[in-house]
């Protein structure tokens, strides 16, 4: 099979589980703490046609990926309204981390199915097979989701979390970032690295620590394949 074809059949279906599941579950924990507002709005779907932005989701990750950049990408966001909440601030930093926690879970969900149904390929730590890609490609991309969210930069899951627990006054400061959160992405993953090939900050800063998360999720297929 063609590669570029293969990593498009894997790639897409992937990210798009990894980013609805994120996306249902900031939901379902904030209508758990008192916001149903993404229930009102219908956004507590599995169905990808509710949360999937054509651009954010599928062509910009798509082109990112074939050429080599940083992956990076977004869905429409689940509708959240902080003051509906019981507790504003604990609520806002738990909706925030319940979208990362839903894509470390899938990715210890792949590393089993690795393990019970690759048992070799678990042992290795590679993938051998079509079907072995697929699960470590998911993997990969719920753990690099799962940890890119928790960027503190705005609009990222990280920066809400960094917010609820700031004092109000640096809170208030901070939060005023939130419309520049964008470009400074842009800047920083898109810009910076290509006019200075060395600093690449997904290589140097991002990677490093999802390497070491997905070697621990790992360890999980090999423990069920006895190896």
């Amino acid at each position: 099979m063609n590669q570029t074809l293969l990593l498009a059949i894997v790639l897409i279906p992937s990210l798009v589980i990894a980013i609805v599941f994120h996306e249902v579950a900031h939901g379902m924990v904030a209508n758990m703490l008192g916001d149903p507002t993404a229930r009102e709005r219908r956004r507590l779907s599995l169905n990808p046609l509710r949360h999937v932005d054509l651009v954010g989701t599928i062509i910009l990750p798509g082109i990112l990926a074939l050429s080599g950049a940083p992956v990076f990408g977004w869905a429409k966001p689940v509708p959240v309204n902080a003051r509906r909440l019981n507790n504003p601030r604990f609520g806002m930093m738990a909706v925030a981390a319940a979208g990362p926690g839903t894509n470390f879970v899938l990715a210890l969900i792949g590393a089993l199915l690795v393990g019970l149904v690759l048992p070799d390929e678990a042992r290795v730590g590679q993938p051998l097979s079509i079907l072995g890609f697929a699960l470590f490609t998911f993997i990969s991309i719920n753990v690099f989701l799962g940890l890119f969210n928790l960027i503190p930069l705005p609009p990222f899951d990280g920066s809400h979390i960094v917010e609820g627990l700031l004092p109000d006054g640096s809170a208030r400061a901070y939060g005023k970032l939130r419309p520049f959160g964008l470009p400074l992405l842009f800047l920083l993953l898109l810009v910076l690295p290509w006019a200075f090939p060395g600093l690449g900050i997904v290589e140097n800063f991002v990677l490093p620590p999802v390497e070491w998360a997905q070697e621990q999720i790992l360890k999980a297929a090999r423990f069920v394949a006895g190896g």
